[in-house]
């Protein structure tokens, strides 16, 4: 059964490449997450492993699984993600990024790079669900609002908007063991007040990040999928945290979801 009501828009901290080799509090999360409502007609993806200028809209049939990263055991590079992609949804995005004033081109071959597929691997290992990847623009955050705002009028036709990132992504900061180091707690706890209490502003105001935002954040590719996401979701709703936890000790695996009009259950890690 597919979705025909209105699906919110979420946004995932994918994490390392690993996560996929053992079980955690994030992959259950996003397991559950995929179970509280039915498939989506589609999902379309925005991962901060993809920035282009012009945007980029995947297209075509069989999408290939891209292991755009290194130093992992071979189990990981062995791994596929069958998924499809959807040529008509494909030129609908073309058509609504035209309208919001980007310049856009359709690639083909392109494939999912690991933003994309680890954490649709964990959602829907079947792959039974269509994809069409869309990139990060590689301007400002006005930019990144009006892409999700292009996006936003395909939740009302079933199709789930997912933002792939990381909620804290400072690689310098990993280490194994040990709690989260009080900035990384700090980052999430602003991150938190922000989207709760509908202050999305906070969110695209560099002027008002707080001073422990370049230690969360040193590049912003892992942050702009969540104002993407946030973007197109229900700009009158607050957002809400389903899912908290940290991996490598300061790598934060945060998930939120948007304009929650589904019904869907609020946590997705209980």
């Amino acid at each position: 059964m597919h979705a025909t009501e209105s699906l919110p828009s979420v946004f995932v901290s994918h994490g390392a490449p690993d996560i996929l080799l053992s079980k955690s509090p994030a992959v259950d999360a996003m397991e559950n997450l995929a179970r509280r409502f039915p498939d989506p007609r589609a999902i379309v993806v925005v991962s901060a492993h993809w920035s282009d200028n012009p945007v980029g809209v995947t297209t075509g049939g069989q999408l290939s699984t891209i292991h755009d990263f290194g130093g992992f055991p071979q189990a990981l590079y062995d791994m596929k993600y069958a998924a499809v992609g959807d040529d008509e949804l494909s030129s609908g995005i073309a058509r609504r990024l035209g309208e919001k004033g980007f310049e856009y081109r359709m690639v083909e071959k392109r494939g999912l790079d690991h933003g994309a597929w680890i954490p649709l691997r964990i959602m829907y290992p079947a792959a039974q669900v269509p994809v069409v990847q869309v990139s990060l623009p590689t301007g400002s955050f006005d930019e990144l609002v009006r892409l999700g705002a292009a996006l936003r009028p395909l939740r009302e036709k079933g199709v789930l908007v997912m933002g792939s990132g990381g909620s804290v992504h400072n690689l310098r900061a990993l280490r194994h063991g040990g709690p989260a180091h009080d900035w990384v707690v700090q980052f999430e706890q602003w991150l938190l007040a922000a989207v709760d209490g509908n202050q999305f502003e906070r969110l695209i105001t560099p002027s008002g990040f707080p001073a422990i935002f370049s230690q969360a954040h040193p590049s912003l590719e892992h942050y702009a999928p969540l104002v993407v996401a946030w973007a197109a979701g229900d700009p009158d709703q607050p957002g809400r945290r389903i899912h908290h936890s940290f991996t490598y000790g300061n790598l934060g695996m945060s998930c939120f979801e948007f304009g929650n009009r589904y019904g869907v259950t609020s946590r997705c890690d209980s």
